[in-house]
């Protein structure tokens, strides 16, 4: 019997971002996720991110699985408005479900009943047929995986499912751990030698920040690129804040700054992996600045796969991953007195910064 998913306890409160690493794979790990495929993720997961109000920070799409660092917020208080809510309907159905949807609310904020609670309670019934969808991982997660899967069989004359049986998701702190990860995610093609830098990568946030969406201008991944580097600071959604956060980024990666966005200097290993180039002083030095990790090898550790960012549960400071453990206290044994594990094996540059929930002892070298 599967244990229910790891979720955040204060997923329903607006104390503080829950943010999580999500990895679905396709099924057999086949490689069937090409050009045309990725753009109609994409297209489909910007869709989804607009009806749900969840938000991708990162993401990557490979050839048979993807990554993507999300942000699930709270449902505001008193819910959304009649206006707010047939506004997200538009991001997944047409003008004619809109507009009928729009006059059965208007229909119900209007009819005269027989007591002053019904027609609140007729309107409250509308919103509750979708918003029970949205600001939701789970919610978020089977849409937008049916609606690819959907277009996907159609487009190749088959049928049955295309994704493993589930995804997975790590809740991750903001601040340090949101940044490593986003940036571990963002590294996927350069692991992969697909690419020496990840700018030159388009299906990837870093891809589309640099080198312009649909719409060739990158807004969306600019916005959540920052969120995901200083929703700790307070910073929303802002893609002014891009050039900053852009050189920052590239630092945290371990890339220079060439004299154009996106240019790195990278040597190749005998594994024809991109190795850290310390470059120039103002990108790769070590001095905290409170922004990234102190230690240039982190920049390293990301060049190779790391088992806690999938397989963690929880990853962030000592402190978040124990609150973590005491809010589900009765998931372990009598034994276990707190939560957080070191990082350790090929994962070290980062111990003592970054925390695990779980042990892991194997595919950590």
């Amino acid at each position: 019997m599967r244990k229910a998913r790891w979720l955040a306890e204060w997923r329903k409160s607006s104390g503080k971002p829950v943010l999580y690493h999500v990895i679905s794979r396709v099924v057999d790990r086949r490689f069937v996720l090409g050009t045309e495929e990725k753009e109609k993720f994409r297209v489909l997961m910007r869709m989804q991110e607009n009806f749900s109000g969840c938000r991708v920070l990162s993401y990557c799409l490979m050839d048979n699985h993807f990554h993507l660092l999300l942000e699930i917020p709270p449902m505001a208080e008193g819910g959304l408005s009649d206006q707010e809510l047939l506004k997200r309907l538009s991001a997944l159905y047409n003008e004619a479900f809109v507009a009928a949807v729009a006059k059965e609310l208007a229909d119900a904020r209007t009819a005269v009943y027989p007591n002053e609670g019904g027609m609140g309670e007729a309107v409250e019934a509308i919103h509750r047929r979708f918003s029970y969808r949205m600001q939701d991982l789970g919610e978020f997660m089977k849409g937008l995986l049916q609606r690819f899967t959907q277009w996907f069989n159609r487009a190749h004359s088959r049928s049955g499912t295309l994704w493993e049986d589930r995804f997975k998701s790590v809740i991750v702190e903001d601040g340090v751990a949101a940044r490593t990860i986003s940036a571990y995610i963002d590294l996927n093609p350069v692991r992969a030698g697909m690419v020496q830098d990840p700018a030159d990568y388009r299906w990837s946030s870093y891809g589309e920040a640099v080198g312009g969406g649909k719409k060739g201008n990158g807004k969306k991944a600019r916005e959540g690129l920052v969120r995901a580097c200083f929703s700790d600071q307070g910073v929303g959604f802002d893609a002014g804040k891009w050039q900053e956060v852009s050189r920052l980024y590239r630092r945290l990666m371990g890339l220079a700054l060439g004299k154009k966005p996106g240019c790195a200097e990278l040597s190749q290993s005998s594994k024809g992996l991109g190795q850290v180039t310390k470059n120039t002083a103002e990108m790769l030095e070590s001095e905290d600045n409170e922004t990234v990790l102190k230690d240039l090898g982190v920049a390293k550790m990301l060049r190779s796969r790391i088992r806690y960012f999938t397989d963690g549960a929880v990853i962030g400071s000592k402190e978040f991953v124990n609150d973590a453990f005491a809010s589900a206290r009765d998931r372990f044994g009598p034994k276990r007195k707190d939560g957080a594990r070191k990082l350790k094996g090929g994962s070290a540059a980062a111990g003592g910064t970054l925390w695990s929930l779980r042990d892991l002892r194997k595919g950590i070298a």
